[in-house]
């Protein structure tokens, strides 16, 4: 009788674990129509992000040696950024000057900070309040291109814009 009752205990178990599995369906059901669209994927709107992406390589002007003047290639650029900070009126940018690494480490300073200011004044006079601006001065001290030739100073000879909160 213990027996008996043993092999009908094994196969209550063995019925209700069978029960308990599930089959994998043949087909998924189809997905839900939703109503509204999925989510943008991207730099949020007026972030650093956003402006590097819009800028697509215009945040950064380049000079020639010794100089800081604005030329028209940097004046397409600035004005980019210009329409860029006009539709975040909110947002702050700070521009940095930099230099390759020939001359003096004042100098350097000096003529970064020249770039960085002629860069500030262009888009001030493009509408940009000035109080939304900075400049700093790296000098050399912040290449892009390491190297002692004319293709890595030419890299090195820039103002780039950084927006800031």
């Amino acid at each position: 009788m213990r027996r008996q009752l043993a092999i009908t205990v094994a196969l209550a178990s063995a019925i209700t674990l069978a029960a308990c599995q599930s089959k994998a369906p043949d087909a998924l059901p189809p997905q839900p129509a939703s109503s509204t669209p999925p989510p943008e994927t991207g730099p949020v709107p007026g972030s650093q992000a956003d402006f590097m992406a819009q800028m697509g390589g215009r945040q950064v002007i380049y000079f020639d040696t010794d100089r800081y003047n604005i030329d028209s290639v940097d004046a397409a650029a600035l004005q980019t950024q210009a329409q860029w900070l006009l539709q975040y009126p909110n947002k702050r940018a700070t521009i940095e000057g930099h230099c390759d690494e020939r001359g003096t480490r004042d100098y350097n300073l000096a003529l970064g900070e020249r770039r960085a200011n002629a860069a500030k004044n262009y888009l001030v006079s493009l509408g940009i309040d000035a109080v939304r601006l900075s400049t700093v001065s790296y000098g050399k001290e912040r290449p892009v291109a390491l190297g002692s030739n004319e293709a890595a100073w030419a890299k090195n000879r820039r103002a780039v814009t950084i927006t800031i909160d």
